[in-house]
């Protein structure tokens, strides 16, 4: 008796460009592990080397941006790549090395998590680094995911969060999530935004702790989801529920901010 061993299907790819963090809250390997607990394969381009624990960013060096686009060109001709998640990209140089490859892949999604700052709150941006965002990044992107602070700093809004997303999609992107973590409610409320549409409002209970990665474990998932094929609100929805999730199951293996499960395996409780 033979027996025929059926090839599996390949799993949808999703290139992320995102910085090392080695406390492996953030960066790249967030994406990494979110991305795979949605059953699709990461491959990875690293934008910056940082120096940091799950307390600080004390120092970041960015990598040599041609060698970043000949890293994804040959990832693009050898992968089918179903979406594309970019974070913190660390300098004006690798914003443009990055619009180069979108303006020529313009079909794949674009899902941009604009990495600003540090959970806590260090500065990973100067105002040149913005204005190449908003000028090389969003008019490619079909979700940009910034917290309020992100998304004030983007649109030069200062304190509503719905100007800013109006400004955004003026700038180019097709949907604006912006997360409410930054809050100080008793729920946080994230809405999603498209131009002609009431926004969609998204809710989850507040956690206690502070959280090292999360924005990362977000706009990850929702890539992953997108590269699956599912339209963008309800990648979105999926997306904050897996976060929401990992951040239940969050531990602390450092002595600063908690960091996200995201291979969590669900309790019974």
């Amino acid at each position: 008796m033979s027996y025929i061993k059926n090839e599996p299907e390949a799993k949808p790819v999703v290139l992320c460009f995102s910085g090392h963090d080695p406390s492996g809250g953030a960066g790249i390997q967030a994406d990494i592990e979110a991305i795979s607990a949605q059953g699709c394969h990461a491959a990875t381009v690293i934008t910056a080397l940082t120096c940091q624990d799950t307390s600080h960013v004390l120092s970041f060096d960015a990598v040599d941006a041609d060698k970043l686009k000949k890293q994804a060109d040959v990832l693009l001709r050898d992968m089918s790549v179903s979406a594309i998640k970019i974070g913190m990209t660390a300098d004006v140089e690798i914003v443009k090395a990055i619009h180069t490859i979108l303006k020529t892949h313009h079909e794949i999604p674009v899902i941009l998590d604009p990495v600003l700052a540090s959970g806590a709150g260090t500065s990973l941006s100067s105002s040149k680094l913005v204005d190449a965002i908003n000028t090389y990044l969003l008019p490619h992107c079909q979700l940009i995911t910034p917290n309020t602070l992100e998304a004030f700093k983007l649109s030069s809004c200062s304190d509503d969060t719905e100007t800013a997303a109006g400004t955004l999609l003026e700038m180019g992107a097709e949907h604006v999530l912006i997360t409410g973590t930054h809050a100080k409610s008793a729920l946080v409320e994230h809405y999603l935004y498209h131009a002609h549409e009431l926004p969609q409002q998204f809710q989850n209970t507040r956690l206690p702790h502070e959280y090292h990665g999360s924005g990362c474990t977000l706009a990850s998932s929702i890539a992953a989801f997108i590269a699956t094929g599912l339209m963008t609100s309800e990648a979105v929805q999926k997306g904050l529920d897996y976060t929401y999730q990992t951040l239940q199951y969050a531990h602390a293996p450092g002595q600063g901010q908690w960091l996200p499960d995201r291979l969590y395996t669900p309790k019974n409780d």
